[in-house]
Order: C-alpha cells, then sequence, then structure tokens
C-alpha cells in the first residue's frame, strides 16, 4: 500500500478504459504531476505549470491523519473537478466492509467479496472496474457513514478509512491491471456531487481531512478510527451525566406546566438534563411549519422560557433547548426573506416545507445570535439541541460549483456551532439531524453529545445502538429510553439496558409509572453510573448479533466492552431467540447485573472485573 494523491483540473483528459462518468482518477492531470519531496509528513507533487499538490500525513497512535492542499502557483486560473483527501494504491483486498445508515436504521454493517461487487479485474487489463459511493448533500450519513474497510483474509489484516466531511462526499475502489486497487476519497467531485473549484494564481485549497489505520479485525481498526476523533465535550458532561428529553413525553407540546410537572417526578433521581424539544414557539400547534421566527408560544409560555429553566435549575437540572436554527419552513416570516435563503440556479431552493438559511450571510448570523445565542444566554440554558430535518440536496449557488457552494454553506454552518461554544461557555451542544443523518466526525468533533436515531421506541434500538460504536464515541451516542405506564418489567429491562451502549436519555410516560416500575428505572440508573467509565472509555471487544432486518429483528445480541479490569456484557434476545449464558473471562467475577433475560424481547447487563 502506498500512499499517493489523485487531481483532475477541467480540460485535461480522462482516464479511459470506460471510466469516464464513473472516475476521474488516473486522468492526465495527475499524469502530468511528478513527486518532487517526500518526508515523513508530507509528499510533493508538482506539474510544468506550477500548480504544487501536498499529501500531509501526521501520525497519531495505530492511525494517520492525511488531507491534501493544492496550490496554485502557475501563471493562470485553474479549475479542479476532483481533489482526493487521499489515494492509497496497490491494496489488496477480498472484502469491503461499508455502514449503511438511513432514517431510524443507522449504522448497519454491509459486507461484500470483491466478486460480489464485480471487482475482478478484467481478463486482459483494459477495462476499470469501479466502486464508488457516498452522500450527496447536506446530510452526511443519509445513505452510507463516511467509512470504508477492505479486509485482506490472506494475510488477516484490514485497511479502515474515515473522512470528515459535512458535506457531499464520496470513496471510490477501482482497479484495471491485476487485482490490487486504487482507493481514495474526499469530496464529491464533479461527476458525483457537481464540484468544480476554481484556484487563481498564488491561491490554494485544503481539503477535509481522512484518518486511515491497518489492524487484526473490524472491531479493532474501529476502536482506532473512532478513538482518533477528538470531541469537544463540554466541561459540564464530562462524566456520562443522564438526560430527560420531553418529546416522547408531549410529543412536541412542551408547556411550564408539563415541564413542571416533569421536574417534580424528577426531582432526586439523578437527572443531569432536562431538554425542552419542539414546539415551545409560535402560537399555533403546528410547530413543524413555523420554524425560524423562534417567537415563544405565549399560551404555553406566558412568562417566557425564563420561568421554565429557571424551575428545571431549582430542582438540579441542567435546562436545555431544542433549535433547528439552519432551517424556515412555510408557516415562518422569512420563508420569502428571498436575499437570505439558500439559491440553486438563482430560485430559493426549496424541500417540502422547508427552505434553507444562507449560513455566510452576514445578516443570518446576526438574526441566529439574536434569536439563537441571546435566549441561551437570557434564559440560562446550559443545554443546546440542534436538529436538522432535511438536506440541500446536490449544491446551492454561492460558489463556484453547486458543489462548491454546498461545501462553502455547510463550513459556515460548522463555524456557528464554533460561535455557540465561544459565546456561551461550557454549553452542552447535541448534535441532531432527524435523528442520526449528522453521525460524522468532523460534526461529532463539534459536539458534547448526538442523537443516536429517531427509532424512539422501536425493538431495533439496540441493534443501532451497538452497530454505532463502529463510527461514533459510546460517550457521544445518547439512546433513547422510552417509558410506558404499560410497559412490564421484561420491556423496561429491554430499553434501560439498550442505554448501556451508550448515553442514557430518558423520556415517555414519567409521572404515570408505578413505584415497581420506578424501582426497575432507578436500578439501571444505578448500573449505568457503575458501568459509564466502561462506556466511555472502554473498547468494544465483540459486537456479536445473528438477527438481519431492524424492523423484525430475530434471534440474539451480545456486545461486550472492555476497560482496563473491568468488562460490560450487554444482552438483548429478540423474537425466536435462544437462552445465552456468556463465557466470562476465566478468572473474572460479576460484580453487578441487572435485568433479565428470560424470553424473546429481553435483555440482562453484567459488569464483571478480570
Amino acid at each position: 500500500m502506498e500512499l499517493s494523491a489523485e487531481i483532475k483540473l477541467e480540460g485535461d483528459g480522462y482516464a479511459g478504459g470506460f471510466s469516464c462518468g464513473l472516475s476521474m482518477c488516473r486522468s492526465k492531470t495527475i499524469d502530468n504531476f511528478k513527486k518532487v519531496n517526500e518526508t515523513e509528513t508530507k509528499i510533493c507533487y508538482e506539474n510544468t505549470e506550477g500548480v504544487l499538490l501536498t499529501v500531509y500525513k501526521q501520525k497519531e497512535n495505530e492511525v494517520m491523519h492525511v488531507w491534501t492542499e493544492v496550490e496554485n502557483h502557475s501563471a493562470e486560473e485553474i479549475t479542479m473537478e476532483m481533489l482526493s483527501s487521499f489515494a492509497l494504491q496497490n491494496v489488496v483486498a477480498d472484502k469491503i466492509h461499508r455502514i449503511q445508515s438511513f432514517w431510524s436504521a443507522e449504522g448497519r454493517l454491509r459486507t461484500e467479496t470483491i466478486e460480489e461487487l464485480n471487482l475482478e479485474c478484467s481478463w486482459n487489463g483494459c477495462a476499470t472496474r469501479i466502486e464508488k459511493f457516498g452522500n450527496v448533500g447536506s446530510m452526511p450519513v443519509r445513505k452510507y457513514f463516511p467509512f470504508l474497510a477492505l479486509e485482506n483474509s490472506a494475510t488477516g489484516t484490514i485497511l479502515g478509512i474515515q473522512l470528515y466531511c459535512a458535506s457531499s462526499w464520496q470513496m471510490e475502489i477501482s482497479c484495471k491491471e491485476g487485482q490490487e486497487f486504487l482507493v481514495t476519497g474526499g469530496i464529491a467531485d464533479g461527476d458525483f456531487g457537481q464540484w468544480r473549484k476554481k484556484l487563481l494564481p498564488e491561491e490554494k485549497f485544503v481539503t477535509p481531512k481522512a484518518v486511515i489505520t491497518q489492524g487484526s479485525s473490524l472491531e479493532e481498526i474501529c476502536d482506532y478510527l473512532v478513538k482518533a476523533q477528538h470531541p469537544m465535550i463540554s466541561s459540564v458532561d464530562n462524566h456520562m451525566g443522564i438526560a430527560f428529553n420531553e418529546y416522547c413525553t408531549t410529543w412536541g407540546n412542551p408547556s411550564i406546566e408539563n415541564v413542571k410537572k416533569i421536574c417534580d417526578q424528577l426531582d432526586g433521581k439523578g437527572i443531569q438534563y432536562l431538554i425542552i424539544d419542539s414546539g415551545w414557539y409560535g402560537n399555533s400547534e403546528h410547530w413543524w411549519d413555523l420554524i425560524g421566527d423562534w417567537e415563544v408560544n405565549s399560551q404555553k409560555f406566558p412568562n417566557g422560557l425564563k420561568e421554565a429553566a429557571d424551575y428545571i435549575r431549582s430542582k438540579g437540572m441542567v435546562p436545555g433547548l431544542w433549535f433547528e436554527m439552519e432551517s424556515v419552513t412555510n408557516g415562518s416570516i422569512h420563508y420569502e426573506a428571498k436575499e437570505h435563503l439558500i439559491h440553486r440556479n438563482g430560485k430559493i431552493l426549496s424541500v417540502a416545507n422547508r427552505r434553507f438559511w444562507d449560513m455566510e450571510d452576514p445578516w443570518v448570523i446576526s438574526y441566529l445570535a439574536k434569536k439563537v445565542i441571546m435566549v441561551l444566554k437570557e434564559c440560562g440554558f446550559g443545554y443546546l439541541k440542534i436538529d436538522y430535518n432535511d438536506t440541500i440536496g446536490m449544491g446551492c449557488d454561492g460558489g463556484d460549483s453547486l458543489g462548491d457552494g454546498l461545501y462553502r454553506k455547510v463550513e459556515a454552518s460548522r463555524r456557528f456551532f464554533e460561535k455557540i461554544r465561544q459565546e456561551v461557555p461550557g454549553i452542552v451542544i447535541e448534535n441532531c439531524s432527524s435523528g442520526g443523518h449528522r453521525l460524522e466526525p468532523s460534526m461529532m468533533q463539534l459536539v458534547s453529545q448526538a442523537s443516536f436515531s429517531d427509532a424512539h421506541e422501536t425493538k431495533a434500538i439496540p441493534l443501532i445502538a451497538a452497530n454505532l460504536h463502529r463510527v461514533i464515541r459510546p460517550e457521544q451516542s445518547q439512546i433513547w429510553v422510552v417509558l410506558r405506564s404499560g410497559d412490564s418489567d421484561e420491556r423496561i429491562y429491554y430499553s434501560m439496558i439498550s442505554a448501556f451502549l451508550g448515553r442514557m436519555c430518558l423520556s415517555g410516560d414519567i409521572y404515570d409509572l408505578s413505584k415497581e416500575q420506578w424501582r426497575l428505572v432507578e436500578e439501571g440508573i444505578e448500573f449505568y453510573i457503575q458501568a459509564s467509565e466502561i462506556i466511555r472509555n472502554g473498547k468494544t471487544v465483540l459486537n456479536q448479533s445473528n438477527t438481519r432486518g431492524y424492523n423484525h429483528p430475530k434471534g440474539e445480541q451480545m456486545v461486550i466492552r472492555e476497560w482496563k479490569n473491568y468488562g460490560l456484557v450487554v444482552l438483548h434476545r429478540f423474537e425466536n431467540s435462544k437462552e445465552v449464558n456468556p463465557e466470562f473471562p476465566v478468572g473474572s467475577h460479576i460484580i453487578a447485573e441487572y435485568g433479565q433475560a428470560s424470553q424473546d424481547f429481553s435483555a440482562k447487563a453484567w459488569i464483571y472485573e478480570r
């Protein structure tokens, strides 16, 4: 395997081999670049016109951080149609692992052989075989995570890659002569993501980074990649505190009365955050049509939001508030604010009932600073849930191309996240995009937590939560535990134990639970607190499941996470399941257990010490 670069300039010839329209790699552009220098930290290429292409590499423990920079030292403007963050030559693999994602079905592992992908090289090497995938739009985890693993069964090694890009991105595997692959990734190119970028003389451009590693198993390389993420977790949020979000209690109808009722019920239960979700604004029940104005609903909160925030704090909890700050919906007075909204080809971009603020517009930033940041400060909110409920799609105006416009707008959104952190010290930010559509490293590094999914009450919750261990840090993965008054003991265990795979977020009919139900919940909270350091700092050494479907899971799932001398075992049984008795390490002993895995759709967890 050799680290290199790929670039395609407008006007240069494509590679041939029936690849035009599928790939921009191996073009005449890259043929014109020659390596001029290589050190431990960078590889430099230059063409005859004076364009400098530098691949940077930074070693950190078991991973390599890689990114690419182009500097135009020529006398003419250039236009890039493709620029890789990384390019790896001569990769040998027989299996390809990807991680798929759709709404409420995040994190599904997809494994295929090169034969199943039809990536066997052609008989005489004259045709290029290509598998290209990624995402187009501002929901970077809408079909695939920006993740790729290539397994070489002969050597027992796996190459793992994770890309840090919150807008359109791509990864590509191709071979021509011989069964060795060229593997590339970065911003989605001109074919795949409508991306073109101009550079005037002496201008430069830097790609998003990728993180690359190798290991002996999928779980090992995923652990390396996830631990290479360095999120800016608030100092307030450094001990796995439990959240309560009232969304699945009120379903978008919060009020001062039900917020107080929830607070009174949670008083003394050890909950750190109470989040007021959507529906606190406007003077209508149709909260989904009123995004963008952010006027407090005077019927629900007649004395404003500060009264609610103060009451939450009086009960020892940190108050939180929901915003979908980058969007405007059709009931907003700003829905026709043409000069401040995103356009495509000169027309306002509309997706269903939603339009998007231009986050590069100084007026928009000033408006949101007043409506979001000032509200947080003045009312004393210490937690912010940022939602994002549709995608810009292939791109927008405002750059050198639709793809470049999208990249610029998304980067501007990321800067506003940073502005919130700077202006509200200690704020705990939750990344939510219809659940998990933004569970991507460059977004995750800006926040303390993230909504793992919108799978609020489904049977798939433990499957999604376990699968996300491969791409995000469990300490950031906030998992819904929706409690209902009609829940059996088995259902309470099933829900509570799902949260041991990440961060616990309670919701539901908490003021209708019986004393016995509350006893089970409180025991689960105590177990979660005891397991929290394993969840936060550990390594997932086993993620074993024999079910194929999320909607109708069958069989069993066991996840084991270890840290120092401790281990956490989380077992869930689904339909047609078998009794499972975990085999604990020789010489270990159980120090805590919770639940009862005695039937279908039940669960149990253990903490052991070696």
